[in-house]
């Protein structure tokens, strides 16, 4: 049955599908972080080597997005999909179950690998399910909510985990999640046939080869400057060989018959400078969702659970905008409207937490900030929308995965650089006799002033490049004089 001709209620389900994976990749790029010291007393991790729990994923995941959206193109996005969301639960068993930190550092790779597989091709299916503007505008909201508000449910939920149990249950739970969706996977989600990895004279290998590679390359070189410096040899050797393998990828792309990536889809002004804007924006909150809780934890001695609690304003009002009324506004009054206005509460927010006090009150100082995170439940769906419109029936999967890759490229630019920045200005003035709440402070207060400044960036980027999609235009004309409800 063809995804557009599926039952309301099919559409749902699958909806729900696409939804609960989305959560689980979320989930677990942020439910780990608060159970760190205790992975580290249980397995003897080293400090170095403790990173890796993190950067093992996300070198995975960030670098096979784009590689799985086109396989899944090619292949069936269904049959990705599915591949992928059994890899994770396999992975998770195997990370829950493990003793030594080798183990679970390939556990967290093959985790990512999974998410890799199943996040990239979730908006292509998503987007060939709904195709009716409005109703593609809910179920994108409904999607980026998932997004948006994991990373906060995934820090409460480690901290309540772990205190209560072990903190092998933040991976044991993947496992009744990561089946269901399986089961209900296999009868929901639309069958599709790609055209397979023969057409045109095979898949190009050699561009997959050089795509990966240099994702991976980038990514280990972002997420290590903080230990090694953004100057240093390795840093910038890395970075160079990156960009070497991704030009390489470039050139490929222009020449082969049969190419990975096909570079028609950057032409689309919509799929180009919404990929760009969203790369500013992630790396920019990082600032927020990492940084914060940082603060919380270090400067106003905020427990985990505690912490995690302290952030859930912001994932209700981010819920309460995608889920509520996001879809609503951008049928009103198109996305670019409310993507620029969700854009300038952001940099509101940041511009607030630029000025945070040392002995910050709750209520005073951070409450209003976290509401003010609902400017993300307004870009985020907007963003969403824009950069799949660009973007053709038979590439779908691939401008999935493009929009998943520039969101883990964000956010790595967003660990190295505004980590990097803060930890630099604390060493300083802890060194020149500061207190250490007062350096800590002032480091995240920079962190928070240069994430303000990638908002403006991403403003001025998303006011001069992106435009409305001309059919939802048309039809956000003929509705103009209908009220928001």
């Amino acid at each position: 049955m063809p995804a557009t001709s599926a039952p309301s209620r099919s559409r749902s389900l699958a909806l729900g599908v696409l939804a609960t994976g989305m959560l689980m990749t979320i989930l677990d790029g942020s439910i780990v972080t608060v159970s760190m010291p205790a992975i580290q007393s249980d397995l003897g991790f080293t400090p170095a080597g403790l990173s890796w729990v993190v950067n093992a994923y996300l070198i995975a995941f960030g670098s096979l997005l784009l590689l799985a959206g086109r396989f899944g193109d090619l292949i069936g996005r269904r049959r990705m999909f599915l591949a992928g969301t059994g890899v994770f639960t396999a992975a998770s068993l195997l990370a829950g179950v493990a003793a030594s930190p080798g183990v679970l550092i390939a556990a967290r790779f093959l985790q990512g690998v999974g998410s890799a597989m199943a996040a990239a091709v979730s908006l292509g299916i998503l987007v060939t399910l709904f195709t009716e503007p409005r109703e593609r505008a809910k179920a994108i909201a409904v999607f980026s909510f998932t997004g948006a508000a994991g990373a906060s449910i995934g820090q409460v939920l480690g901290g309540v985990l772990t205190d209560a149990l072990t903190w092998n249950w933040i991976f044991f739970i993947n496992l009744p999640i990561g089946l269901a969706t399986l089961l209900v996977a296999l009868r929901a989600l639309p069958t599709d046939r790609g055209p397979g990895l023969k057409t045109g004279g095979g898949a190009d290998v050699l561009g997959a080869l050089l795509v990966t590679a240099g994702l991976m390359a980038g990514i280990y070189a972002v997420v290590k400057i903080e230990e090694y410096g953004a100057a240093s040899a390795h840093t910038l050797g890395l970075g160079a060989l990156s960009l070497a393998l991704l030009a390489g990828f470039v050139v490929r792309q222009a020449r082969t018959a049969n190419p990975l990536m096909p570079l028609r889809i950057l032409r689309s002004r919509s799929v180009s400078g919404a990929n760009l804007v969203q790369m500013l924006m992630v790396a920019a909150l990082f600032s927020f969702q990492v940084l914060v809780a940082l603060h919380l934890q270090k400067v106003l001695a905020y427990g985990a659970a505690e912490t995690g609690l302290a952030m859930l304003p912001a994932a209700a009002v981010i819920g309460a905008v995608s889920l509520g009324v996001s879809a609503r506004l951008n049928a009103r009054f198109g996305e670019r409207v409310v993507l620029l206005t969700g854009l300038a509460l952001l940099m509101v927010m940041l511009g607030l937490l630029g000025r945070i006090p040392v002995h910050a009150s709750y209520v005073a100082d951070l409450l209003p900030v976290m509401l003010l995170a609902a400017g993300f439940g307004l870009a985020l769906p907007a963003l969403t929308s824009l950069g799949m419109s660009g973007a053709k029936e038979e590439d779908a999967g691939l401008a999935s995965g493009l929009f998943n890759t520039t969101q883990q490229i964000g956010m790595a630019l967003g660990i190295a650089v505004l980590s990097t920045l803060a930890a630099a200005r604390t060493e300083a003035l802890t060194e020149a006799g500061r207190p250490v709440a007062e350096a800590l402070t002032a480091g995240h207060r920079l962190a928070f002033a240069v994430g303000t400044g990638l908002l403006v960036a991403a403003f001025v980027v998303a006011f001069t490049v992106l435009r409305q999609p001309k059919r939802d235009r048309e039809a956000t004309e003929d509705r103009v004089a209908m009220p928001v409800s």
